[in-house]
């Protein structure tokens, strides 16, 4: 089991301090993950938060069959998921086609250290939501293709294929920035 679930096995027998450790340990991640989704940096840190107040409040149950990174994730992923169903509902925003707009100086400070690492990024930003959030999972996050698979609700054998697909979608907007794939 890994950390985050004893963290949470602690929380949840009234140990207020190891809240703190499942923060400290996986607030950056989730709100660069929840950014995946809805393009705003400020909107991902709210989302974030409340994903964090759900556990407090909610104290859903953990049941062990997934990463604690990976049950974490799909609950800040659902919340985002839910908030975009919201926005398009109101017309906020255009639920299709949705480029990021979030200011990339921030990300880039936070997460991306090199010029190679900004061209990746940038080309990701250009990519469909789907294909963003499983290549953020799988090579930002580390997660294993089952533990992306279950955040994001596809078997892994369409993980894997969605993987695929947003790999060759990523060299191919490589190139129309004038980026050499391979050099990566």
């Amino acid at each position: 089991m890994d950390n985050g679930a004893s963290s949470y096995r602690r929380f949840l027998a009234g140990e207020d301090t190891a809240f703190a450790e499942i923060i400290r340990e996986y607030r950056d991640g989730l709100i660069l993950y929840i950014n995946s989704f809805v393009s705003d940096i400020t909107e991902a840190e709210d989302l974030a938060e409340e994903t964090f107040i759900k556990l407090v409040t909610k104290r859903p149950r953990y049941n062990g069959k997934a990463s604690f990174k990976t049950w974490l994730y799909t609950i800040g992923g659902n919340l985002a998921r839910d908030y975009l169903r919201k926005a398009a509902r109101r017309g906020t925003l255009p639920l299709e086609n949705y480029e990021m707009t979030a200011d990339e100086t921030e990300l880039e400070e936070i997460v991306i250290r090199n010029e190679q690492s900004i061209a990746v990024h940038r080309s990701m930003n250009k990519l469909k939501a789907e294909y963003r959030q499983i290549l953020w999972l799988i090579y930002f996050e580390g997660m294993s293709m089952k533990d992306a698979s279950a955040v994001i609700g596809k078997s892994t054998h369409a993980a894997e294929n969605l993987a695929y697909k947003a790999r060759q979608a990523l060299k191919a907007q490589l190139g129309k920035d004038g980026f050499d794939y391979e050099n990566l």
